[in-house]
């Protein structure tokens, strides 16, 4: 079995209800057949701050080709960054 980056945008109040909306949105679009290298197989996220002057794309990138140990595992936690206003970036490895 491989893995899969991803990343997903949702909004939200709270990290937390931007995540089920997002995951909603995976299940939806993609199924709940497993193995969809998408937000569709997390069930938890880690918030990460973003730094200063970072893009927040870009810096998903970066964690994701570092192989950041917060979010370098495809059943671990999604990594989530804040946007600001309400909205947030969901990325990872996922199984496939």
């Amino acid at each position: 079995m491989g893995a899969e980056q991803f990343r997903q945008r949702a909004s939200g109040s709270s990290a937390k209800e931007a995540f089920k909306k997002a995951l909603e949105e995976a299940l939806y679009n993609y199924g709940h057949a497993g193995y969809t290298g998408t937000l569709a197989e997390k069930d938890d996220f880690i918030e990460i701050p973003l730094p200063e002057g970072e893009d927040g794309m870009s810096y998903t990138t970066k964690l994701l080709d570092e192989c950041d140990e917060r979010i370098d595992d495809k059943w671990g936690p999604a990594g989530c960054i804040s946007l600001g206003n309400n909205k947030y970036i969901f990325f990872g490895w996922s199984p496939t």
